[in-house]
């Protein structure tokens, strides 16, 4: 892989869409297929987290390097390939202007360049990537090393929506880029809402909740007034599910007809949950999908009625 090539995983995001993917081609419904879903690789968790210095301990990352590395080889054995591999956020730990955020992403991106090129990488942004309180700035230092901070794409007759999550936390530093997606997610709600895709699907780094729509506010949540509105509104215009992570946990529920689906992460783990990814297949009728521990994965590969599922015309 050239260099300009290996640059180009990081920017396919650009002009609010995907270049992984022809928009006009990928409209119409052309049967099941699958993605694979992770989250938080976020490189320097583990040892400031071992160490209860989340601010500034954060100075080694060998073990996120080689689960990250552990991941990308097991989706890149995958077959029949899956069509995309998104990552939920947090792909670093270093906040914007701190200590290591260089070297933390410069592995990350000499890792991921290592994703089978017939595999479109799509990266979401979390609040480690872009800061807790994002600016124009952090916003900005983002779309120049990842690509778009917010877009859509088609595959296959679905349509995918990228959304920031930090303009729904805290835009208080950005408030015109918040209404910019504001704007442009109504337009994209409203193509969904026409019911002109098969499905309509969410990723964002934050969870609109955890269980449950009313459950009290906490930091890995968006706040009871936010997922409300958010949840109504991507509820009338159809959306299925909204993928996340945030949480380092698997969790999830249900809002009327919207499946809110947690998944944990590649990197360091908060709860009892493995480093793992997800496995989403899209059929007609449903999405399904199944967390996997990265060792399974490796392993024994995706389970016979996933794979049942995608042959299903």
């Amino acid at each position: 892989m050239s260099a300009a090539e290996a640059e180009g995983v990081f920017h396919r995001a650009r002009g609010r869409t995907l270049d992984a993917f022809s928009s006009e081609k990928e409209r119409e419904w052309k049967g099941p297929f699958y993605f694979i879903q992770g989250a938080d690789p976020q490189l320097g968790l583990m040892k400031a987290w071992s160490t209860g210095d989340c601010d500034s301990g954060g100075d080694e990352w060998k073990q996120e390097i080689h689960l990250t590395e552990q991941a990308v080889q097991a989706i890149s054995r995958l077959s029949p390939k899956p069509k995309f591999f998104v990552l939920c956020g947090d792909l670093v730990h270093a906040m914007p202007g701190t200590p290591w955020r260089k070297e933390q992403t410069e592995d990350l991106q000499r890792v991921l360049r290592t994703v089978d090129s017939e595999i479109p990488l799509v990266l979401v942004s979390g609040n480690h990537d872009v800061g807790n309180v994002p600016t124009p700035e952090t916003i900005a230092e983002f779309q120049r090393t990842w690509g778009d901070d917010y877009f859509s794409f088609w595959v296959g007759g679905v349509l995918f929506l990228i959304l920031n999550s930090q303009f729904l936390y805290d835009a208080s530093m950005c408030p015109a880029l918040k209404q910019a997606q504001d704007q442009w997610l109504d337009q994209q709600l409203s193509i969904a809402g026409q019911r002109k895709c098969q499905h309509a699907i969410v990723f964002q780094h934050i969870p609109l909740f955890l269980q449950s729509i009313d459950e009290d506010d906490s930091y890995f949540s968006l706040t009871r007034l936010v997922r409300k509105e958010m949840a109504d509104k991507f509820s009338r215009a159809g959306i299925k599910a909204v993928f996340s992570g945030h949480y380092h946990r698997n969790a999830g529920g249900t809002y009327k007809d919207l499946d809110m689906v947690v998944s944990s992460a590649i990197g360091c783990q908060l709860g009892k949950d493995t480093h793992g990814l997800r496995v989403v297949v899209v059929t007609a009728e449903k999405i399904v999908h199944r967390y996997y521990s990265l060792d399974d994965l490796s392993e024994k590969g995706i389970e016979d009625d996933l794979m049942d599922l995608l042959k299903k015309k």
